[in-house]
């Protein structure tokens, strides 16, 4: 019975061709949108991970009330062993602290007097550690565009963009104006190393990257950090495990009556980024929903067309004494045949534009000049083994949706008035 259908469907193309191309079409776009968005949202959330929240951040309580303003003067002390504790506690997580800070860079010209000045956003790290996760995390031998990696002390690197913008280049010398952990100015001299960039405009543009030590030094901040990140092994962020993570450690060795207590967050607790998390879970419903929902009636409209077209068949196989049940079900299985055909064409299209997004990508950085978000400006899709089954159950599933509503007239229709029919 399937074969026979089958052979209908293939010599009647007006019967298949078009449901099968718009089943291909539904599931084509699922499939790649769906693979964007994992893309794109994964891509936001590494960046934001590598670059400022970690999986896990563990700062003063103080601190994580005005993070955004890196409040340098309530940072940690004594973090050698605080990092020592969390080391020990959880030995299977990647460790790193960081400070962040801001203030002038000020370029001096051959006669030591200022050439040119530019406000920056600095990050500290350990830059010098031969097992700095740093070096890994961030990625940062590899982000190196003119110049070499900081081989001493008193070395820097900083944003290609940022480089470009002053006119300055590798060798030349820098001055650092901030303010240090206890409210005084600062002052301290570097010598750029290198240019760095890690294609983020908001990075490249007015980042410089520093040894903690060096930062340390020049900040009175001995023995102390502004946050310490945390990263799984396979730097996967899963927010069940990292909340247990925090869970245990803020209930081990976190105060609420003392505000320079260490306070651990997970990612999705810090700043927008759980409103992230929560769009990229809900994403992949919605796209399904939108599809199913969309194709149904499309399929259904295609289906009453295609039912009242083949009423003089119905007829003929009503007079000859098929029970009306049974051309219903052949209906259904036919819109099966077509959802399948369908579905796994619509797939291997989508996979195949998918890949192509996720190891060339699309440039943005034009549209991302001003922009303060954290995300790459190369957009790229990220193929999950769910993108493999994303739309194909849902092609299906709208193929024969279509078909049960459109083959309900079947049951309405009078055998006399399908004779009628066949007379004209």
């Amino acid at each position: 019975m399937i074969r026979f259908l089958i052979k209908g469907l293939m010599r009647d193309r007006s019967r298949s061709l078009f449901p099968i191309l718009m089943v291909s079409a539904g599931v084509f776009l699922s499939v790649f949108l769906y693979s964007y968005l994992n893309g794109a949202i994964g891509d936001m959330v590494d960046a934001s991970a590598r670059f400022d929240t970690g999986h896990v951040k563990v700062m003063t309580r103080a601190y994580s009330e005005l993070a955004s303003q890196t409040p340098n003067d309530l940072a940690i002390l004594d973090s050698a062993v605080v990092l020592n504790e969390l080391k020990t506690s959880y030995p299977r997580m990647m460790w790193a602290e960081r400070i962040k800070f801001g203030g002038l860079l000020d370029i001096p010209d051959d006669m030591g007097d200022t050439k040119v000045q530019g406000p920056f956003f600095g990050i500290a790290l350990d830059l010098l550690g031969e097992h700095s996760p740093d070096l890994d995390i961030l990625g940062v031998e590899k982000a190196i565009v003119r110049g070499r990696m900081p081989e001493g002390k008193n070395e820097i690197l900083i944003g290609e963009a940022f480089a470009e913008k002053l006119g300055i280049k590798p060798g030349e010398r820098a001055t650092l104006l901030s303010s240090t952990m206890n409210g005084a100015m600062a002052m301290y001299n570097f010598q750029i190393a290198g240019t760095v960039s890690f294609g983020m405009m908001i990075i490249d543009e007015s980042a410089i990257i520093v040894d903690i030590n060096d930062v340390r030094a020049a900040l009175d901040m001995a023995d102390a950090t502004g946050e310490i990140l945390g990263f799984s092994p396979d730097r996967v962020y899963s927010d069940e495990e990292m909340k247990q993570l925090a869970g245990d450690y803020n209930k081990r060795f976190s105060n609420k009556e003392d505000e320079f207590s260490p306070l651990m967050l997970t990612l999705g607790q810090q700043g927008i980024m759980s409103d992230i998390l929560r769009l990229a879970t809900y994403a992949a419903t919605f796209i399904v929903s939108i599809f199913v929902f969309a194709m149904s009636i499309v399929l259904w409209n295609a289906g009453l067309m295609n039912g009242i077209r083949r009423y003089g068949e119905i007829g003929v196989r009503l007079a000859m004494g098929e029970p009306k049940g049974a051309i219903y079900r052949a209906m259904i299985i036919e819109s099966i045949c077509i959802g399948m055909v369908g579905s796994i064409l619509g797939t291997v299209l989508g996979l195949a534009a998918s890949y192509y997004l996720q190891y060339v990508g699309i440039d943005i950085s034009g549209m991302m000049q001003k922009s303060s978000i954290m995300i790459s400006t190369v957009i790229r899709a990220k193929v999950s083994p769910s993108s493999y089954y994303i739309g194909f159950l849902p092609g299906i599933f709208a193929s024969v949706l279509g078909t049960v509503f459109a083959g309900i007239g079947i049951y309405r229709r009078q055998t006399s008035q399908l004779f009628k029919e066949l007379e004209v």
